[in-house]
């Protein structure tokens, strides 16, 4: 993975993301009368460390374990194409595992996902999700929302708001893929060098 331009402005850091992730943890838990049927489900790539971090707070705050899943949506995707044996227009996404070893009948299937965008992602998540079971409700967690919504999506818990123009990126790099915790802003200037 390339590294962006070091005058990348940095809009968190480890600190505040911990805070962050704090934060969503204690809103799982006063959202959410019964934890026992709530699962967080991480979407691949950035998602799932989330997810993770997300069930260790929570059982830290309520002594409550959830259920962890993972989510693969390449094929749910509508920007996934492969045109009459030429070659596709856009770099392909790479093909990664879905675990959800417990049933989603009766559960609160919480979508963790790193940055919220135009909404094409979570409506990929969804449909991938319920090709394994229809959970009770399905709600969104995200660490970043940057705006530009296409489809008619709006998250349960937001770490943050950080409205960008279409010319801009949120970067998440966390410590588990990137070897740091930051959210950086990225122009597409920058990261085309």
């Amino acid at each position: 993975m390339s590294q962006p331009a070091l005058r990348a402005p940095l809009l968190l850091d480890d600190e505040s993301i911990s805070r962050t992730l704090s934060r969503i943890a204690h809103e799982i838990i006063e959202r959410n009368d019964d934890l026992e049927t709530v699962a967080l489900v991480g979407i691949h790539t950035r998602g799932v460390p989330l997810a993770q971090r997300l069930r260790r707070l929570v059982e830290e705050r309520s002594g409550e374990t959830l259920a962890l899943g993972q989510l693969d949506i390449t094929f749910h995707r509508d920007d996934v194409h492969v045109r009459a044996g030429q070659a596709p227009r856009r770099p392909q996404p790479l093909v990664r595992d879905t675990k959800l070893e417990f049933e989603l009948e009766g559960r609160t299937v919480i979508l963790v996902d790193d940055v919220l965008y135009t909404g094409r992602t979570i409506r990929a998540a969804i449909d991938a999700l319920f090709e394994y079971g229809r959970p009770d409700r399905v709600q969104l967690a995200v660490l970043a929302d940057r705006g530009h919504r296409e489809l008619p999506i709006r998250p349960d818990y937001v770490g943050k708001n950080l409205p960008t123009s279409r010319d801009e990126r949120i970067q998440v790099q966390l410590v588990e893929i990137d070897e740091v915790d930051r959210i950086l802003l990225v122009s597409a200037k920058e990261e085309e060098s």
